[in-house]
């Protein structure tokens, strides 16, 4: 699907599902130089069973048009506009890593039209290692394979995908390989300099749901510990031996954890 937003293209995938305004609506944001695609089995899921689904590529990823937003504050008004542009007054908000930080500072934006919000592989600062933001920012192919290499536990670098034939490292730096240049480099830095986190949290008034790794090195799980204090009435859903691809390596728990949730 095809939306305009702030004037220019958004791709937002719908499950292979019509868009219909008026089913319950689930918006699904995506982690830094990643697109829709992360959220294959869950929004196709959701999509089949009387949601309305839009996995979206944020401005400059994907297929969308627009340069990568500078901030996670940024993302935050964007998904405002999201809704705005396709008439949405209400929406249940479900962001991966720096998705989930924009998730967050949507709902404590603009609480009145975020119904619910889960946040998979938070971290409340994420600041970003200096050795991947300046290979990022030099566009250097290192910057992929670090965060290929951190992003996954070991026993999931070595196989053990639950979708038989799917290569997990490989098919995740490939889809960062596609990324255009400078994105990762973008999103990085939003992720590194955003402090608002436990602010947005206290003006968040819908229930959260916190999807954590826990052998997750890119956002530790304890680094959501005062997250999950300052969201009221939070729920905690720990997957074990998972990292921070937590959609690729237990799509099954994931999508499990959203079910009962949502």
């Amino acid at each position: 699907m095809q939306i305009n937003v702030n004037g220019a293209r958004v791709y937002a995938y719908t499950g292979s599902r019509g868009f219909d305004p008026a089913l319950p609506t689930i918006v699904f944001v995506h982690g830094a130089a990643h697109d829709h695609s992360v959220w294959a089995l869950q929004s196709r899921y959701f999509a089949h069973h009387r949601r309305n689904v839009l996995a979206v590529d944020l401005p400059g990823h994907g297929r969308s048009g627009g340069e990568p937003p500078a901030s996670v504050e940024a993302i935050g008004e964007w998904l405002s506009a999201l809704l705005d542009a396709t008439r949405i007054e209400h929406a249940a908000l479900v962001g991966h890593s720096l998705g989930a930080l924009a998730v967050l500072e949507a709902a404590g934006g603009h609480p009145e039209r975020v119904e619910t919000i889960a946040l998979l592989g938070p971290s409340v600062p994420m600041p970003v290692a200096d050795v991947l933001l300046d290979a990022a920012k030099a566009n250097d192919h290192l910057a992929y394979e670090f965060i290929t290499g951190w992003s996954f536990a070991p026993g999931h670098q070595l196989g053990g995908n639950q979708q038989p034939g799917v290569w997990m490292t490989g098919n995740a730096l490939r889809l960062m390989e596609r990324s255009q240049p400078g994105a990762l480099y973008a999103d990085l830095l939003a992720c590194h300099h955003y402090a608002g986190g436990i602010a947005a949290a206290n003006k968040v008034r819908c229930p959260a749901l916190l999807i954590l790794g826990q052998r997750d090195l890119m956002a530790p799980a304890k680094n959501a510990t005062a997250l999950s204090a300052a969201l009221a009435g939070c729920q905690v859903v720990t997957l074990p031996d998972c990292g921070h691809s937590l959609m690729t390596e237990a799509p099954d728990a994931v999508l499990d954890a959203l079910r009962e949730f949502l």
